[in-house]
């Protein structure tokens, strides 16, 4: 197994694969409807990796140190027998841990076969258990109570599950504590996630973030917390444990915190191209080597080059303020996950 390392000495661990780059929900801070509408040009199904072609690469990541897969999408559940995929990739030797994120609106449907198939984890989005704002926030695709049903499915087939929020001010800021308390009870941990400027779809602006420490400080107020070291380098989230030991929460701060530094994550598009980083401006195509008859050395040598010379570190650079008059459009996040 060969170990890169970036520019920055960070090596390659997880690797985010990108199923499909269709969603059911249409959620204002991923794929506003005004954008993504009816008449909206999805990629074609040729266009997208086959079940053989994502086999592949993953069995070349992993050669190359990859260790942790995360299945994302678009949402991933919408793409056909997709269990079928995790049972492949967790036959793969030298694959520790395999990983979904979803919307959950399907997820009751596929807990039981995912699981079976080798899925360890899954990561559920859920900005608010109040239907009305739920509604309004997914663009009028879905309704809270499926979700927390798929919710329960997962943790009934054995699944560790851990629930996504992401926090709009003038959104659903007043659902932190509600969200707290819920999951608190369920013993389901939620991570908080600061509303972030991904692609060039969501209208993002400083002014709509509500920050770690905002959030902290109000589920303070509803029970006190204390910080938790990271289970491992590289964790994104921040950890706080409840005092009284009742469960944990995180928060993903990629807005006011950066966590460049120790990221060691590659995203795979839906069509096939790699990219090093979540607010990418353009990316490898790797659909192109396998669809041409490359071998795996070929491949081997495109991904190693486009790792070494990795220098991304786009939360630092926000925060330093140097990216104001950055105009490069970056990738949409329904293409890469989250």
């Amino acid at each position: 197994m060969t170990n890169l390392q970036d520019q920055l000495h960070r090596p390659l661990r997880d690797l985010r694969i990108s199923v499909t780059d269709r969603c059911n929900f249409r959620c204002r801070y991923c794929m506003p409807a005004e954008v993504f509408g009816p008449d909206y040009a999805f990629l074609p199904s040729d266009k997208i990796l086959s079940f053989d072609e994502i086999e592949r690469l993953v069995k070349i990541f992993v050669s190359l140190g990859v260790k942790k897969i995360r299945i994302t999408g678009g949402e991933p559940l919408l793409r056909r027998d997709l269990p079928e995929l995790i049972a492949r990739i967790h036959r793969i030797k030298g694959v520790e841990d395999i990983a979904l994120t979803t919307n959950g609106s399907l997820l009751k449907k596929y807990a039981h076969s995912l699981a079976q198939a080798g899925l360890a984890r899954v990561s559920v989005s859920l900005d608010s258990l109040d239907d009305e704002r739920f509604i309004e926030m997914n663009g009028h695709r879905g309704k809270v109570l499926p979700v927390l049903e798929g919710i329960e499915k997962a943790a009934e087939a054995g699944l560790q599950v851990k629930i996504n929020m992401v926090v709009q001010k003038g959104k659903n800021e007043q659902d932190i504590v509600t969200m707290a308390q819920f999951f608190k009870e369920k013993q389901h941990i939620l991570r908080f996630i600061e509303y972030m400027d991904v692609g060039n779809s969501n209208g993002w602006r400083l002014d709509d973030v509500v920050s770690k420490k905002e959030i902290i400080e109000q589920i303070h107020q509803f029970t006190p917390l204390q910080p938790v070291a990271p289970n491992y380098k590289g964790e994104v989230a921040t950890r706080y444990q409840y005092q009284d030991a009742q469960g944990e929460i995180g928060v993903i701060s990629s807005v006011t915190d950066s966590f460049c530094s120790n990221c060691s994550r590659a995203r795979l598009s839906a069509e096939g191209s790699l990219y090093t980083c979540l607010f990418a401006t353009e990316g490898t195509d790797l659909r192109e080597l396998l669809r041409s008859g490359q071998d795996d050395a070929a491949i081997i040598k495109c991904i190693t080059n486009v790792w070494e010379t990795r220098n991304d570190r786009y939360s630092d650079e926000r925060n330093e303020q140097t990216m104001a008059k950055r105009k490069t459009s970056k990738i949409e996040m329904s293409h890469i996950g989250g």
